[in-house]
């Protein structure tokens, strides 16, 4: 089962995210779950966060054009300048209720400022 907070993301993937095959792209998929994740970042240090690493992409299942993915972002850890966000898509097929996990990764982010330097996570 997906996790039972509401997704970050929700969305139907297209012809133009595949290839000849119908298979969403990895990098697709890694651009989403980048995405959900700096949405919780910049909501938790209240300003920009920028990605500085991602770790453990394991792929577990295909994601075919017209799943619809969600994709679950919490925040796990954070730091003085750093938060880490792990990050789970789940797809759904367009004719079904069935869920699968399809990938996870720990993002790691950190709180820049105007100037574009690391800055404490707390303040804005």
């Amino acid at each position: 089962m997906p996790p039972s907070i509401e997704p970050t993301i929700r969305v139907t993937t297209m012809p133009a995210d595949a290839n000849a095959y119908g298979d969403i792209f990895g990098g697709w998929l890694m651009g989403q779950m980048d995405m959900a994740a700096g949405l919780v970042a910049a909501r938790r240090a209240r300003g920009r966060a920028v990605t500085v690493a991602m770790d453990g992409m394991q792929f577990h299942a295909p994601v075919a054009v017209g799943d619809e993915v969600s994709v679950y972002a919490r925040l796990s850890r954070v730091g003085r300048t750093s938060m880490v966000i792990d990050v789970e898509a789940w797809r759904r097929d367009r004719h079904g209720e069935d869920h699968e996990r399809v990938t996870q990764a720990a993002f790691t982010f950190v709180a820049v400022g105007e100037d574009k330097k690391p800055r404490p996570v707390d303040t804005a």
